[in-house]
């Protein structure tokens, strides 16, 4: 038995915002069954994409729009933000040297690293001008 559900939210580009992000995707994360600690991934995550969006692709534009659609079955969480500022250049993402930055105490650069340890699976693509952003949490 595969039951599949589908949850959209939009929400303007602002980190007031954020806070609505993290609940929307908790509340569907718990009524569906997922522990905790899974939770708490999943929230940090979405965040911290959402963060980057908000901040680099909009540029702290408020005016502009974050989508995101989570969708649930017996095997997984996903969750897909869509947003349409400018594109992240994968490849310019260098893994992060942890005890470097903990050492010079540098604040921030470590979205994309926590995104892609937090998460099971991390997928990021540009389609007709917009970005599309997924990450699925793993219910084992």
């Amino acid at each position: 038995m595969n039951n599949s559900f589908t949850y959209k939210k939009k929400v303007r580009a602002s980190t007031e915002n954020l806070f609505r992000i993290r609940a929307f995707v908790s509340e569907h994360a718990e009524k569906h069954g997922f522990n905790p600690h899974q939770i708490a991934d999943i929230r940090l995550a979405v965040d911290e994409a959402c963060t980057n969006i908000i901040k680099h692709a909009y540029k702290n534009d408020t005016n502009k729009e974050i989508s995101i659609e989570i969708e649930v079955n017996d095997q997984r969480l996903k969750i897909t933000i869509v947003d349409m500022g400018e594109s992240f250049d994968v490849k310019s993402y260098h893994k992060p040297n942890l005890k470097k930055q903990i050492q010079e105490k540098k604040r921030g650069g470590l979205g994309v690293h926590l995104m892609l340890n937090l998460m099971d699976d991390v997928t990021y693509q540009v389609k007709n001008k917009m970005n599309v952003l997924s990450m699925c949490k793993n219910r084992n």
